[in-house]
Protein backbone atom coordinates (compact mmCIF):
# COMPACT_ATOMS: atom_id res chain seq x y z
CA UNK A 1 0.00 0.00 0.00
CA UNK A 2 1.47 3.25 -1.07
CA UNK A 3 0.59 5.32 2.65
CA UNK A 4 1.70 8.58 1.00
CA UNK A 5 -1.38 8.93 -1.49
CA UNK A 6 -4.10 8.26 1.85
CA UNK A 7 -6.08 11.01 2.23
CA UNK A 8 -7.68 12.41 5.36
CA UNK A 9 -10.85 10.39 5.25
CA UNK A 10 -9.21 7.14 4.36
CA UNK A 11 -7.27 7.92 7.77
CA UNK A 12 -10.17 8.73 9.59
CA UNK A 13 -11.94 5.63 8.64
CA UNK A 14 -9.05 3.32 9.24
CA UNK A 15 -8.89 5.07 12.29
CA UNK A 16 -12.31 4.45 13.10
CA UNK A 17 -12.07 1.16 12.60
CA UNK A 18 -9.71 0.24 14.32
CA UNK A 19 -11.14 1.62 17.37
CA UNK A 20 -15.01 0.03 16.95
CA UNK A 21 -13.76 -3.05 15.55
CA UNK A 22 -15.62 -4.53 18.35
CA UNK A 23 -18.81 -2.54 18.09
CA UNK A 24 -21.44 -4.43 16.27
CA UNK A 25 -23.74 -0.80 16.12
CA UNK A 26 -20.29 0.22 14.33
CA UNK A 27 -20.65 -2.02 11.90
CA UNK A 28 -24.33 -2.37 11.32
CA UNK A 29 -23.45 1.10 10.27
CA UNK A 30 -20.73 1.53 8.13
CA UNK A 31 -21.40 -1.76 6.79
CA UNK A 32 -25.06 -1.06 5.68
CA UNK A 33 -23.28 2.41 3.88
CA UNK A 34 -20.87 1.30 2.07
CA UNK A 35 -23.48 -1.53 0.39
CA UNK A 36 -25.82 1.27 0.10
CA UNK A 37 -23.55 3.02 -2.06
CA UNK A 38 -21.25 0.44 -3.78
CA UNK A 39 -24.98 -0.65 -5.04
CA UNK A 40 -28.15 1.55 -4.92
CA UNK A 41 -25.28 4.57 -4.85
CA UNK A 42 -24.21 3.50 -8.43
CA UNK A 43 -27.43 3.63 -10.03
CA UNK A 44 -27.67 7.17 -9.00
CA UNK A 45 -24.77 8.42 -9.71
CA UNK A 46 -25.27 6.97 -13.26
CA UNK A 47 -28.52 8.56 -13.39
CA UNK A 48 -27.95 12.04 -11.45
CA UNK A 49 -28.32 16.06 -13.13
CA UNK A 50 -25.75 18.35 -13.18
CA UNK A 51 -25.05 19.87 -10.07
CA UNK A 52 -24.23 23.39 -9.11
CA UNK A 53 -20.78 24.17 -8.34
CA UNK A 54 -20.92 26.97 -5.35
CA UNK A 55 -17.41 28.76 -6.22
CA UNK A 56 -18.94 29.65 -10.10
CA UNK A 57 -22.30 31.13 -9.08
CA UNK A 58 -23.07 34.73 -8.46
CA UNK A 59 -23.29 35.46 -4.76
CA UNK A 60 -21.56 37.56 -2.01
CA UNK A 61 -22.66 35.92 1.07
CA UNK A 62 -23.29 32.23 1.06
CA UNK A 63 -25.76 31.30 3.83
CA UNK A 64 -25.43 26.55 4.50
CA UNK A 65 -28.54 25.40 6.01
CA UNK A 66 -26.89 22.39 6.96
CA UNK A 67 -29.35 18.51 5.56
CA UNK A 68 -32.03 21.25 4.37
CA UNK A 69 -34.08 19.51 1.21
CA UNK A 70 -35.55 21.45 -0.76
CA UNK A 71 -39.26 20.18 -0.22
CA UNK A 72 -38.44 20.94 3.56
CA UNK A 73 -37.39 24.59 2.98
CA UNK A 74 -40.22 25.46 0.16
CA UNK A 75 -42.97 24.40 2.64
CA UNK A 76 -41.51 25.95 5.64
CA UNK A 77 -40.00 28.89 4.58
CA UNK A 78 -41.90 32.18 2.66
CA UNK A 79 -40.10 35.00 2.32
CA UNK A 80 -39.53 37.46 -0.87
CA UNK A 81 -36.68 36.04 -3.04
CA UNK A 82 -36.06 33.82 -6.08
CA UNK A 83 -36.21 30.37 -4.60
CA UNK A 84 -35.33 27.52 -6.91
CA UNK A 85 -34.14 23.99 -6.78
CA UNK A 86 -31.08 22.77 -7.54
CA UNK A 87 -28.78 19.94 -7.47
CA UNK A 88 -25.85 19.37 -4.57
CA UNK A 89 -22.54 18.03 -6.30
CA UNK A 90 -22.59 15.55 -2.93
CA UNK A 91 -25.19 13.53 -0.39
CA UNK A 92 -23.05 13.98 2.48
CA UNK A 93 -21.37 17.09 3.70
CA UNK A 94 -17.90 15.54 3.21
CA UNK A 95 -18.70 15.33 -0.81
CA UNK A 96 -19.99 18.41 -0.58
CA UNK A 97 -17.03 20.39 0.83
CA UNK A 98 -14.45 18.55 -1.27
CA UNK A 99 -16.44 18.49 -4.76
CA UNK A 100 -16.79 22.34 -4.24
CA UNK A 101 -13.65 23.57 -2.52
CA UNK A 102 -10.77 20.48 -2.58
CA UNK A 103 -8.08 21.98 -4.53
CA UNK A 104 -9.68 25.66 -5.18
CA UNK A 105 -7.48 28.73 -4.13
CA UNK A 106 -10.57 31.21 -2.53
CA UNK A 107 -8.35 34.08 -0.74
CA UNK A 108 -11.10 36.35 -1.52
CA UNK A 109 -13.62 34.13 0.81
CA UNK A 110 -13.99 34.03 4.74
CA UNK A 111 -15.73 30.59 5.46
CA UNK A 112 -17.58 30.83 8.77
CA UNK A 113 -18.64 26.99 10.21
CA UNK A 114 -20.58 25.04 12.68
CA UNK A 115 -19.67 22.29 11.08
CA UNK A 116 -16.43 20.07 11.88
CA UNK A 117 -16.29 18.01 8.93
CA UNK A 118 -13.93 21.06 7.26
CA UNK A 119 -11.23 20.00 9.68
CA UNK A 120 -11.59 16.29 8.74
CA UNK A 121 -12.22 16.53 4.40
CA UNK A 122 -10.40 20.29 3.25
CA UNK A 123 -6.63 20.86 3.14
CA UNK A 124 -5.42 24.19 5.34
CA UNK A 125 -4.98 27.77 3.41
CA UNK A 126 -8.68 26.93 0.95
CA UNK A 127 -10.14 30.27 2.23
CA UNK A 128 -8.81 33.89 3.04
CA UNK A 129 -9.60 32.83 6.50
CA UNK A 130 -11.92 29.79 8.34
CA UNK A 131 -14.01 31.00 11.05
CA UNK A 132 -14.49 28.16 13.19
CA UNK A 133 -17.69 28.70 15.09
CA UNK A 134 -17.58 24.91 16.20
CA UNK A 135 -14.31 25.24 18.30
CA UNK A 136 -15.71 28.98 19.96
CA UNK A 137 -19.16 27.99 20.49
CA UNK A 138 -20.11 24.48 20.83
CA UNK A 139 -22.81 24.43 23.29
CA UNK A 140 -22.14 21.34 25.72
CA UNK A 141 -25.65 20.77 26.59
CA UNK A 142 -27.14 20.16 22.78
CA UNK A 143 -24.15 18.80 21.37
CA UNK A 144 -24.13 21.69 18.62
CA UNK A 145 -23.30 24.86 17.56
CA UNK A 146 -26.74 27.19 18.54
CA UNK A 147 -27.75 28.93 15.21
CA UNK A 148 -27.46 32.58 16.92
CA UNK A 149 -23.62 31.98 17.85
CA UNK A 150 -23.38 31.41 13.87
CA UNK A 151 -25.53 34.71 13.03
CA UNK A 152 -23.06 36.27 15.24
CA UNK A 153 -20.26 35.03 14.07
CA UNK A 154 -21.36 35.76 10.30
CA UNK A 155 -22.33 39.36 10.80
CA UNK A 156 -18.50 40.12 12.46
CA UNK A 157 -16.86 38.53 9.71
CA UNK A 158 -18.94 40.35 7.66
CA UNK A 159 -18.13 43.63 8.98
CA UNK A 160 -14.25 42.80 9.68
CA UNK A 161 -14.08 41.84 5.96
CA UNK A 162 -15.82 44.09 3.74
CA UNK A 163 -13.75 42.97 0.66
CA UNK A 164 -14.44 38.96 1.19
CA UNK A 165 -17.34 37.26 0.12
CA UNK A 166 -18.97 35.05 3.61
CA UNK A 167 -20.28 32.07 3.44
CA UNK A 168 -21.80 30.98 6.66
CA UNK A 169 -22.40 27.26 7.50
CA UNK A 170 -25.19 26.51 9.64
CA UNK A 171 -25.54 23.34 11.20
CA UNK A 172 -29.22 23.12 11.75
CA UNK A 173 -31.63 21.98 10.46
CA UNK A 174 -29.33 18.80 10.90
CA UNK A 175 -29.77 16.68 14.11
CA UNK A 176 -29.47 17.73 16.89
CA UNK A 177 -32.74 19.16 17.41
CA UNK A 178 -32.97 21.83 19.08
CA UNK A 179 -36.50 22.47 19.79
CA UNK A 180 -39.13 21.67 21.89
CA UNK A 181 -40.51 18.77 20.22
CA UNK A 182 -36.88 17.56 19.13
CA UNK A 183 -35.66 17.01 22.39
CA UNK A 184 -38.53 15.08 23.53
CA UNK A 185 -37.89 12.68 20.64
CA UNK A 186 -34.41 12.60 21.59
CA UNK A 187 -35.02 11.69 25.18
CA UNK A 188 -37.48 8.75 23.90
CA UNK A 189 -35.41 7.50 20.90
CA UNK A 190 -32.31 7.45 23.48
CA UNK A 191 -34.60 5.91 26.72
CA UNK A 192 -35.78 3.19 24.41
CA UNK A 193 -32.55 2.30 22.58
CA UNK A 194 -31.29 1.73 25.96
CA UNK A 195 -33.33 -0.61 26.96
CA UNK A 196 -33.10 -2.57 23.82
CA UNK A 197 -29.01 -2.26 24.37
CA UNK A 198 -29.57 -3.86 27.41
CA UNK A 199 -31.66 -6.35 27.01
CA UNK A 200 -29.28 -7.48 23.65
CA UNK A 201 -26.22 -7.22 26.56
CA UNK A 202 -24.65 -4.44 24.78
CA UNK A 203 -23.60 -1.10 25.32
CA UNK A 204 -22.69 0.84 21.85
CA UNK A 205 -25.64 3.00 21.66
CA UNK A 206 -25.80 5.33 18.34
CA UNK A 207 -26.29 8.59 18.92
CA UNK A 208 -28.00 9.84 15.83
CA UNK A 209 -32.15 9.88 15.24
CA UNK A 210 -32.03 8.43 11.90
CA UNK A 211 -30.46 5.23 13.63
CA UNK A 212 -33.40 5.24 15.63
CA UNK A 213 -35.25 6.11 12.83
CA UNK A 214 -34.20 3.03 11.08
CA UNK A 215 -34.64 0.64 14.24
CA UNK A 216 -38.17 1.71 14.76
CA UNK A 217 -37.70 3.25 18.12
CA UNK A 218 -39.29 6.52 16.82
CA UNK A 219 -41.98 7.38 14.34
CA UNK A 220 -41.03 9.09 11.00
CA UNK A 221 -43.75 11.91 11.40
CA UNK A 222 -42.21 12.67 14.73
CA UNK A 223 -38.62 12.71 13.38
CA UNK A 224 -40.23 15.32 10.25
CA UNK A 225 -41.88 17.33 12.87
CA UNK A 226 -38.73 17.88 14.94
CA UNK A 227 -36.85 18.86 11.41
CA UNK A 228 -39.15 20.97 10.51
CA UNK A 229 -39.30 22.39 13.92
CA UNK A 230 -35.16 22.90 13.71
CA UNK A 231 -35.45 24.55 10.61
CA UNK A 232 -38.27 27.12 11.66
CA UNK A 233 -36.38 28.04 14.69
CA UNK A 234 -33.29 28.22 12.70
CA UNK A 235 -34.49 30.63 10.32
CA UNK A 236 -35.00 33.98 12.06
CA UNK A 237 -31.56 33.80 12.93
CA UNK A 238 -30.51 33.17 8.70
CA UNK A 239 -32.85 36.87 8.12
CA UNK A 240 -30.76 38.18 10.72
CA UNK A 241 -27.33 37.75 8.63
CA UNK A 242 -29.06 38.80 5.52
CA UNK A 243 -30.46 42.59 7.24
CA UNK A 244 -26.59 42.93 8.21
CA UNK A 245 -24.43 41.82 5.91
CA UNK A 246 -23.78 43.56 2.49
CA UNK A 247 -24.29 42.19 -0.45
CA UNK A 248 -25.99 39.90 -2.70
CA UNK A 249 -27.39 36.74 -0.69
CA UNK A 250 -28.06 33.15 -1.37
CA UNK A 251 -29.42 30.65 1.08
CA UNK A 252 -28.30 26.55 0.21
CA UNK A 253 -27.86 23.51 1.52
CA UNK A 254 -25.11 21.06 1.66
CA UNK A 255 -27.58 17.98 1.11
CA UNK A 256 -30.95 16.75 2.25
CA UNK A 257 -32.35 14.17 4.64
CA UNK A 258 -34.26 10.93 3.99
CA UNK A 259 -36.45 10.13 6.54
CA UNK A 260 -37.72 6.42 6.53
CA UNK A 261 -37.73 6.65 2.43
CA UNK A 262 -37.96 4.28 -0.25
CA UNK A 263 -35.15 4.78 -2.74
CA UNK A 264 -37.14 3.78 -5.94
CA UNK A 265 -36.96 1.82 -8.39
CA UNK A 266 -35.22 -0.32 -5.15
CA UNK A 267 -37.30 -2.13 -2.29
CA UNK A 268 -35.24 -0.30 0.45
CA UNK A 269 -35.86 1.94 2.60
CA UNK A 270 -33.39 4.47 4.38
CA UNK A 271 -33.04 7.60 7.13
CA UNK A 272 -29.87 10.15 6.95
CA UNK A 273 -27.23 11.48 4.75
CA UNK A 274 -25.43 8.55 3.58
CA UNK A 275 -22.11 9.42 1.09
CA UNK A 276 -22.37 8.65 -2.65
CA UNK A 277 -26.63 7.84 -2.00
CA UNK A 278 -27.81 10.82 -4.94
CA UNK A 279 -30.84 10.15 -4.37
CA UNK A 280 -33.32 13.23 -5.04
CA UNK A 281 -33.98 13.99 -1.24
CA UNK A 282 -30.46 14.11 -0.58
CA UNK A 283 -28.89 16.15 -3.84
CA UNK A 284 -32.09 18.39 -4.46
CA UNK A 285 -31.41 21.44 -2.38
CA UNK A 286 -33.09 24.91 -2.27
CA UNK A 287 -31.35 28.02 -4.07
CA UNK A 288 -32.88 31.14 -2.59
CA UNK A 289 -31.33 34.66 -3.82
CA UNK A 290 -32.11 37.63 -1.93
CA UNK A 291 -30.76 40.48 -3.95
CA UNK A 292 -29.01 43.23 -1.56
CA UNK A 293 -28.79 47.02 -2.41
CA UNK A 294 -25.00 47.13 -2.64
CA UNK A 295 -22.90 44.22 -4.00
CA UNK A 296 -19.24 43.46 -2.06
CA UNK A 297 -15.46 43.78 -3.39
CA UNK A 298 -13.54 40.89 -3.93
CA UNK A 299 -10.21 41.46 -2.67
CA UNK A 300 -8.10 37.97 -2.43
CA UNK A 301 -5.40 38.02 0.16
CA UNK A 302 -2.75 35.52 1.74
CA UNK A 303 -4.49 33.28 3.91
CA UNK A 304 -4.68 33.68 7.58
CA UNK A 305 -3.05 30.90 9.68
CA UNK A 306 -5.62 29.03 12.04
CA UNK A 307 -4.95 26.21 14.92
CA UNK A 308 -7.53 23.46 14.78
CA UNK A 309 -8.42 21.72 17.51
CA UNK A 310 -7.07 18.12 18.06
CA UNK A 311 -8.27 15.26 15.90
CA UNK A 312 -9.68 13.71 18.82
CA UNK A 313 -11.76 16.80 19.81
CA UNK A 314 -13.38 16.96 16.47
CA UNK A 315 -13.64 13.30 16.38
CA UNK A 316 -16.23 13.76 19.39
CA UNK A 317 -18.27 16.54 18.45
CA UNK A 318 -18.63 14.64 14.98
CA UNK A 319 -19.78 11.89 16.85
CA UNK A 320 -22.30 14.02 19.20
CA UNK A 321 -23.58 15.38 15.50
CA UNK A 322 -24.54 11.41 14.40
CA UNK A 323 -21.76 11.34 12.20
CA UNK A 324 -21.07 7.61 11.73
CA UNK A 325 -17.34 6.71 13.01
Amino acid sequence: MNWSRIDRGQVQALRSLFQHWDSRTWWQTNVRAFVLKETVGRYFRHNRPDGIRIVDADWDVLLILDACRFDLFSDVIDIPGDLRRVHSLGSSTEEFLRANFDGETLHDTVYVTANPQERMHLPENVFHETVRVWETDWDEEVQTVRPDAMSDAVIQAGHDHPDKRIIGHFMQPHFPFLGERGRELRADGLRLLKESAEDQGGDDLPVDVWLSLHRRDVDEHEVWEAYSENLSLTWPHVERVTENVRGKCVVTSDHGNLVNERLSPFPIRESGHPAGLHVPQLIDVPWLEIEGEERRERIAEPPRRTRPESSDDVQEKLRHLGYAE
